[in-house]
């Protein structure tokens, strides 16, 4: 009979231990899933400034911790997949599009629309609602204008689950001329083919007027081009046939254009910031506990940002979620966004 070889056997029972021990953990993210579909118990409109009213909604629980989700974009306004990203129970839901966004009014408007104001708006919004301290909730702008909130009212946030971390610089702000041409090069020449001889480049002004052409006809057909080129470099799984739905449908017209003008109007006046702003006076903030998620793979916000974001904030937490791109959708991204809010509850 052979001799037991018991420094074999342990071997084993750590391995299968082990193995157990990863299952288990699996089989708890696997079940990390959105929080049911809500509908808001109270909507409106708060009126900001002469020219604009910003939509806003609020769900979950009246006494609940509030959570505002900062949309991205600039300019793509809020969705009711967002609102299901939080414990209905336990959290007060506070969802508002900004100036000329979404259901704001008026729609896709960039006068008396910059940074300052956006950020004046959250505050009156937060003021209107008689509400203390908020958590906030935002990903790719809705970082940018997070962070830019926080440190002018640090004193208003408990803490803060940043998604793509974007600081608005010049060096950022070039990634679709400088990134994304590096693995999508077929793309980006069927772009800059298709822009007529007066814009020389992605980052030419240019392109702002042909945004702003009195022909709809003409500015919706160089905003769908612009727009389908960066949405294909945000997220791993983007196919050629998803995109040829959403923009081949008239009724995301409105969404494409106003995301794409608010894009490059933004993009041409450096976002209203001093150069590196943000970075710059991140030791405001360095008090917020706060939980930075990234996509290893995120063309449009590299985690570069999301790294140096973390290394002045001493009280955060960094995730680079491999696997992933830029969007909030992907399912690793999504299931980190679900568990830094669990940890908020």
């Amino acid at each position: 009979m052979n001799k037991i070889n018991f420094g074999n056997l342990i071997l084993v029972l750590v391995t299968f231990l082990t193995l157990c021990d990863c299952q288990d953990k699996k089989d708890v993210t696997d079940k990390i899933k959105l929080w049911p579909e809500i509908e808001p118990f109270q909507s409106g409109y708060l009126k900001v400034s002469d020219i604009h009213e910003i939509y806003f909604e609020l769900c979950g629980n009246p006494k609940g911790k509030p959570v505002f989700v900062i949309h991205g974009g600039p300019g793509i306004g809020c969705s009711p997949y967002m609102r299901q990203f939080f414990n209905p129970d336990k959290f007060l839901i506070v969802l508002h599009d900004q100036r000329g966004a979404g259901k704001s009014r008026p729609n896709a408007e960039i006068r008396e629309n910059t940074t300052q104001n956006l950020v004046e708006d959250i505050e009156q919004l937060r003021q209107k609602l008689g509400l203390e301290k908020i958590i906030l909730f935002g990903g790719s702008w809705g970082s940018t204008l997070s962070l830019a909130y926080a440190e002018k009212y640090p004193e208003n946030v408990s803490g803060m689950v940043l998604r793509g971390i974007w600081f608005g610089s010049k060096e950022e702000s070039d990634n679709p001329l400088r990134v994304i041409p590096l693995f999508f090069p077929e793309m980006y020449k069927s772009v800059t083919d298709a822009l007529p001889d007066s814009v020389l480049s992605l980052n030419d002004e240019n392109v702002l007027k042909l945004l702003q052409n009195e022909n709809l006809a003409v500015r919706d057909k160089y905003a769908r081009l612009l727009s389908r080129y960066e949405y294909k470099a945000c997220g791993l799984n983007i196919t050629d046939k998803y995109l040829d739905e959403y923009y081949g449908s008239e009724k995301n017209s409105a969404e494409i254009y106003t995301t794409t003008l608010f894009e490059y109007y933004y993009l041409f006046n450096g976002c209203f910031f001093e150069e590196d702003q943000l970075l710059r006076d991140a030791y405001k903030i360095q008090s917020i506990p706060t939980v930075i998620i990234n996509g290893r793979y995120d063309m449009e916000c590299p985690p570069v940002a999301a790294y140096k974001l973390h290394k002045k904030l001493p009280l955060s937490k960094l995730i680079i979620v491999e696997e992933a791109g830029h969007l909030a959708s992907e399912k690793p991204i999504e299931k980190e966004l679900l568990k830094a809010m669990q940890d908020f509850e």
